[in-house]
């Protein structure tokens, strides 16, 4: 396993992680979480990803639960939660002062930690200043409950809001950055994210590098039962699927399954590779619902050395969605 700062921070990040969404709850209980864990791990990996939202705070209390078991030093890894859907109720959803203080304090109860090493704002609130957010965050970081604060899934021009309050009134501003980011999903990333990579380092812990399993390759033909186009709650997805863009997706998904077979690496392993050739990416989270699904995909950063950039030209013909490059940058 390699380690990369995330961004411009001192802290040292495992290139692959492990994360709770999707899975914790609805597909692992405590004593599969404990040993999924334990083989990332035993790999390397030192960050664990979840959010109050999953499973409606049920995946935290599985990995707190986990942890606790596990009775890893405490300084050997990091845990995230994320702030944002906390419940139905006006003063549990959002980014207030409120919410961030009772999510933060609700999280560190249910994961079983005494701090957060990283704490997301899982969206922006358009209801809540930008300014109360930063302060609110910037308060915790200094009561010792989170080390590093980040956002989710915000525009670049709300990063650097954010930014532009901190620098102003001297306070922490935003370290990291989790997007979503894969073989097909990449503008974000790779363009409009530029001018803050390079003004205020941001690291990032980018989300779904296989595309919800679409780069898997199990889509291809059907969906197939118990798969996670199949979940409660995650209707969302089959239809995505089935959509039209849907498909045009999965041609390319089988042109690369083709690729993956003359390269003689798995599909999903080619798909995280790719992700980790971007020096902007500081960690990939996995999700995984078994033992051999999450050894496969931790095997994925070995082939990087394994694939010469004539391989990779061809897997960007397949894609065919390089964004332009911006001038500026």
């Amino acid at each position: 396993m390699q380690y990369r700062n995330l961004g411009r921070s001192g802290l040292k990040v495992s290139e692959l992680s492990f994360g709770a969404w999707v899975t914790f709850a609805n597909q692992l209980e405590v004593k599969q979480a404990i040993e999924l864990m334990a083989l990332a791990y035993d790999a390397g990996v030192n960050f664990f990803d979840n959010a109050e939202t999953y499973a409606d705070g049920i995946a935290e209390q599985i990995m707190g639960k986990a942890l606790r078991k596990l009775s890893w030093p405490r300084d050997s890894y990091l845990v995230s939660s994320k702030v944002f859907w906390g419940g139905r109720l006006p003063t549990q959803r959002g980014l207030s002062r409120k919410h961030i203080h009772d999510a933060c304090h609700a999280a560190l109860k249910r994961l079983q930690v005494d701090y957060l090493d990283m704490f997301f704002c899982h969206r922006p609130d358009h209801e809540t200043p930008i300014a109360e957010t930063v302060r609110a965050m910037n308060t915790l970081i200094e009561q010792g409950k989170v080390l590093y604060w980040g956002t989710s899934e915000w525009s670049a021009e709300e990063i650097t809001a954010a930014w532009g309050i901190a620098e102003r009134y001297n306070l922490i501003g935003p370290t990291m950055e989790q997007p979503q980011y894969n073989m097909l999903h990449r503008e974000r990333v790779e363009k409009e994210y530029l001018p803050v990579f390079k003004r205020f380092g941001l690291g990032t812990t980018i989300w779904s590098p296989l595309a919800s399993g679409v780069l898997t390759g199990k889509y291809n033909d059907a969906i197939p039962l118990g798969s996670r186009a199949t979940l409660p709650d995650y209707e969302w997805l089959q239809k995505r699927i089935q959509s039209e863009d849907g498909e045009k997706k999965l041609e390319k998904v089988r042109a690369l399954v083709e690729l993956a077979l003359q390269f003689e690496i798995p599909l999903p392993q080619l798909a995280i590779a790719w992700c980790l050739r971007n020096d902007d990416v500081s960690t990939a989270i996995l999700g995984a619902s078994n033992k051999e699904q999450l050894s496969a995909n931790l095997a994925s950063a070995k082939r990087l050395s394994e694939i010469d950039a004539a391989s990779w030209i061809k897997v960007e013909e397949i894609l065919a969605n390089k964004p332009e490059p911006d001038p500026l940058f």
